[in-house]
């Protein structure tokens, strides 16, 4: 099939982008792994498509002892080879199949917001922010900013806090705390495949090996990526007699799976709850051998 008629846009820099959106009304185009699909079917129709890829301060990875900021051009394989943090290279290998992190972005990724996706749990678990941009004009030169949570971010099943004249520049993933260790597992029909539910887990401990903080993020089981606090459940005893299996009663209670063709929502339910104790046991394990 072929994509509904629209009017191309290629702007070379960010303003020139933000004055394109300022004016119509469009999507944007970076790596395009689900706008064009979507486009080729006709479940979307825009009027115009603003290519952002010959913007090249946006394809950036920078690295700071706050955390790691990702540009909105930075391919997903990009991120996953540079090291920049484990718990994205942990979520990125499970991303699709290779042609499509070569291609696909982590920024647009996190707009394209599927709560059964990797990197909006990522972002979700780690307390990260999303970076939007809009046309300065009526206030001078300078683009405005705003730097928007994952809590507040995704608003909804494929919905994200990115208004229509506003650009998703950049991510922002928090650095880790010593003694952190991170574990992303998941369950899908087929390699490459959107997970049936899935678990991403960040476990810090104390100088003792005491749990002093557990956090897990959940995909595939709520219209947008649940994050549940276990740490209270730990009661702050030994990493290593922590009934894990126990703890992840709250991780199911916090879970809203529905049932489709593919897994019925008993089974989802069941399943976030194995996952969330083996997550939670791997990524506290790493934390100890830190």
């Amino acid at each position: 099939m072929k994509p509904p008629p629209f009017e191309y846009h290629a702007p070379r820099d960010l303003g020139e982008a933000l004055r394109i959106l300022a004016g119509v009304r469009g999507k944007v185009l970076a790596g395009g792994q689900s706008l064009i699909p979507l486009l080729n079917m006709r479940l979307m129709a825009p009027e115009h498509l603003i290519d952002i890829n010959r913007i090249e301060s946006l394809a950036t990875i920078e690295t700071t002892p706050r955390g790691v900021t990702v540009g909105a051009l930075a391919r997903h394989s990009e991120v996953e080879h540079s090291g920049a943090h484990p718990l994205l290279g942990q979520a990125l290998r499970l991303v699709a199949h290779p042609v499509i992190r070569n291609r696909g972005t982590v920024v647009g990724s996190l707009v394209h917001a599927d709560p059964a996706a990797e990197l909006p749990a990522v972002l979700a678990v780690l307390n990260g922010s999303v970076r939007l941009a809009r046309d300065g004009a009526a206030a001078g030169d300078a683009p405005l900013v705003r730097d928007v949570g994952a809590a507040e971010f995704f608003t909804g099943p494929l919905e994200s806090a990115v208004r229509p004249d506003e650009l998703a520049v950049s991510a922002f993933f928090p650095a880790l705390p010593a003694r952190t260790g991170t574990a992303f597992r998941e369950v899908a029909r087929r390699h490459g495949d959107y997970a049936l539910a899935g678990v991403c887990a960040v476990v810090t401990l104390d100088d003792d090996l005491r749990v002093g903080s557990a956090r897990v993020a959940c995909v595939g089981v709520g219209p947008v990526p649940i994050t549940v606090d276990v740490t209270s459940e730990c009661d702050g005893r030994p990493a290593a007699t922590v009934d894990w299996a126990a703890v992840t009663r709250a991780v199911r209670e916090a879970t809203e799976p529905e049932g489709d063709i593919h897994a019925t929502a008993a089974y989802r339910l069941r399943l976030v709850g194995v996952l969330a104790g083996q997550a939670l046991s791997e990524a506290a394990r790493e934390a100890a051998a830190d």
